[in-house]
């Protein structure tokens, strides 16, 4: 019986999210359906976290248990062969029977891009705003966020979770180019479509739309029913994972 862990990336464009789901094309369905071929066994990933549809990976990680005989270092090519171009895997490796993905994980990064260039080159990985966006000010409208909250009101009804209470540790926009800009956001973990919801109402807040303490409001009341901006998923990265 061995643990396997595989780092790896993806495009998020093409998938109906992360997590498997019968007839849809998924990223976690097309990994074990690829392990499957190579195994010949019916393998459950456990993974560090679940992506939205259309959202991007450029680091993630998965472990799973296998008896296969087949040695680590051909794993990689072999899993590369068989799965489609928008996803790669990095690395494979053997870890011990009791590491988790998923628990084991200390922290995960996301970046969200937000650009006023619209081209079809990057539609796909940035979120097109069509005014030049003020940093200091973005920060300014960020910074409840550090520490521990209830964020209750930043996810979807859909949200599985049994507790909202997450710690953020950094977040901070800054820019990429002359027309494009990210909010890095790192946290123990994270509920599903949290940080879409966090920019959303951070762009919502610095449109004019939205009342200025309304993020804080949320976070401060989080049994509170607070009306949602979601943004869009193609802007959003999981960046990094950290054990």
């Amino acid at each position: 019986m061995k643990n396997i862990r595989i780092s790896y990336q993806y495009d998020g464009s093409e998938f109906f999210g992360f997590q498997r789901q019968p007839g849809l094309r998924t990223v976690q369905g097309e990994i074990e359906k690829a392990l499957k071929v190579i195994t010949k066994e019916n393998i459950n990933l456990v993974s560090a976290g679940r992506t939205d549809r259309g959202v991007h990976a450029k680091e993630q990680y998965s472990n799973f248990i296998t008896e296969t005989k087949i040695p680590i270092e051909k794993l990689n090519k072999i899993l590369n062969s068989l799965l489609p171009r928008d996803i790669v895997i990095k690395k494979v490796e053997e870890v011990s029977l009791d590491f988790s993905s998923r628990f084991s994980a200390a922290y995960r990064s996301y970046e969200y891009y937000i650009t006023k260039d619209r081209n079809p080159f990057n539609s796909r990985y940035a979120t097109y705003y069509e005014e030049d966006l003020d940093l200091e000010k973005i920060n300014k409208i960020l910074e409840p966020l550090i520490g521990i909250h209830d964020f209750n009101n930043f996810r979807l009804s859909d949200c599985g979770s049994n507790t909202t209470v997450r710690e953020i540790y950094k977040v901070k926009a800054s820019k990429v180019d002359e027309s494009t800009i990210k909010i890095y956001i790192k946290g123990n973990a994270f509920l599903k479509s949290q940080i879409r919801i966090i920019v959303g109402i951070t762009l919502g807040i610095y449109s004019g739309k939205l009342r200025e303490t309304y993020l804080k409001e949320m976070l401060d009341n989080p049994t509170v029913h607070y009306g949602k901006i979601v943004a869009e998923p193609n802007g959003l990265h999981l960046s990094e994972i950290g054990y």
